[in-house]
């Protein structure tokens, strides 16, 4: 083994102790929580200032505030702002911007930046009187201005495949410390079961679809791992060992979506890695796989009875009874149809950034927010949102035609795709992930071999 390759684990054995160490410190001292996100801010920054971005580093830094957001929310106290995971994701990309530019290619989402204006300003008029206008377009376009912003910056971004690994890294890194505090925090199991709508005694108090969401980007991470790095026993079998045990916690919230995502887009990766791989690599790959399935298999067994069963039910689409519960979407259906009847009923300029909770609660007596981008995007900014999203769906597609390298591209496309019908984008992740389906792969640089002349 080389020596780069045994610092290479040797780093990562490290940072995962390292973060194991930091959700355990937080379980005993919550106001580490507040410390550990005004740290992680102060490091990162200091460090991208420090190498001037010189190879991408703005993007690690994104990557961990990205994965560490509702970690930091859960743990953080009342001191940080409900946005700051956004916040400072925005302004690492912002950051980045400055010290290395854009891409003129990326003039499109310019353009999709622009569609969002007219909402903003027909929302200061729609809005009702005493709601606080400001927090209202905040909570709603943080997520797509924070989506535009990283994908001005990821756009033809060239960047090597080791950086995009390391990239992976700072996504699995907070999730390490979530689940190392959910460990410690949540009570038994059978202590907190009612029945199998998502619990949160055992997301950690917190809301489970989103702790699942991250903890699905966690699993994702690492299984990237597995496959890429999975030549070094000790290695496979820590990164085997740490997926199933956050493949468990998240299965334990009882929340489906982050799950549901986080397998679409580990097989969807599995998939596109082995076609790019040699023919002596695809068999220990498949060697790979075979365990895999086998930890997925013994993980969900030790679920269902951890849970005495209802976990399965979950699955099934029943409640703790046995019965067929008759809405799978557990309501959301009904939110993204009254959503489009909105935008069918205001086609040019939508109801408005913000007012689908009012307007639902005006004409359904339905008080929910949005739980879907697509349809929130039609609803509150009509054909504009209509624009907005097909620049969405369609540019990276063409983004592909020519950059095939990347070979993580569909998940983090898909990922973006699958959160946001589920859990709109209440948190970074689906918008900076969407960004990272935009990057280029590019090969390493070689080192020149240089050999001594011989005279004759």
């Amino acid at each position: 083994m080389s020596t780069s390759s045994t610092n290479y684990n040797k780093t990562y054995i490290q940072l995962i102790a390292l973060h194991i160490a930091i959700g355990f410190a937080i379980y005993l001292f919550q106001f580490l929580g507040m410390i550990y996100f005004l740290g992680s801010v102060a490091l990162l920054v200091f460090w991208v200032f420090q190498t001037g971005n010189k190879q991408n580093q703005v993007l690690i830094a994104a990557a961990y505030m990205t994965s560490g957001e509702v970690f930091f929310r859960m743990t953080g106290g009342s001191i940080i702002p409900w946005e700051a995971g956004k916040y400072s994701v925005i302004c690492f990309i912002l950051l980045g911007l400055v010290f290395s530019g854009t891409s003129r290619k990326s003039s499109i989402y310019w353009l999709y930046l622009l569609l969002l204006i007219p909402g903003v300003i027909y929302a200061a008029s729609t809005l009702n009187f005493d709601t606080n206008v400001r927090n209202a377009i905040v909570f709603n376009l943080s997520g797509p201005f924070c989506l535009g912003i990283a994908a001005l910056y990821c756009y033809d971004r060239r960047i090597t495949r080791n950086q995009l690994h390391h990239i992976v890294w700072a996504l699995l890194m907070p999730v390490v410390a979530l689940g190392s505090y959910l460990y410690f925090f949540t009570p038994d199991t059978q202590d907190v079961l009612n029945g199998t709508q998502s619990n949160f005694a055992l997301s950690g108090g917190y809301g489970p679809n989103q702790v699942a969401t991250v903890l699905g980007i966690g699993m994702f991470a690492l299984t990237i791992q597995l496959f890429v790095n999975g030549r070094n026993k000790l290695i496979f079998g820590l990164n085997l060992a740490l997926l199933m045990f956050l493949t468990y916690r998240a299965i334990i919230t009882f929340s489906r979506g982050g799950i549901f995502t986080a397998a679409i887009i580990s097989v969807v990766f599995m998939f596109f890695y082995f076609q790019g791989v040699s023919k002596k690599k695809k068999n220990a790959l498949s060697f790979y796989m075979i365990v895999l399935g086998i930890a997925i298999a013994m993980t969900w067994f030790v679920s269902s009875v951890r849970t005495m069963g209802l976990i399965d039910l979950r699955y099934a689409n029943k409640d703790a009874a046995g019965r067929i519960k008759e809405d799978i979407s557990t309501g959301r259906q009904e939110l993204v149809s009254s959503e489009l009847n909105f935008f069918i009923e205001n086609p040019v300029m939508g109801i408005g950034v913000g007012k689908t909770r009012e307007y639902r609660e005006e004409k359904l007596d339905i008080l929910a927010a949005s739980h879907n981008e697509l349809s929130r995007l039609l609803s509150e900014h009509g054909i504009f949102g209509l624009f907005a999203l097909l620049i969405l769906l369609i540019a990276p597609l063409f983004f592909r035609i020519s950059n095939r390298k990347n070979y993580l591209f569909y998940s983090f496309y898909g990922f973006w795709f699958l959160t946001i019908n589920h859990s709109s984008m209440r948190i970074a992740a689906p918008a900076f992930l969407y960004a990272l389906a935009l990057i280029n792969i590019i090969d390493e640089k070689k080192n020149p071999v240089h050999r001594k002349q011989i005279s004759g």
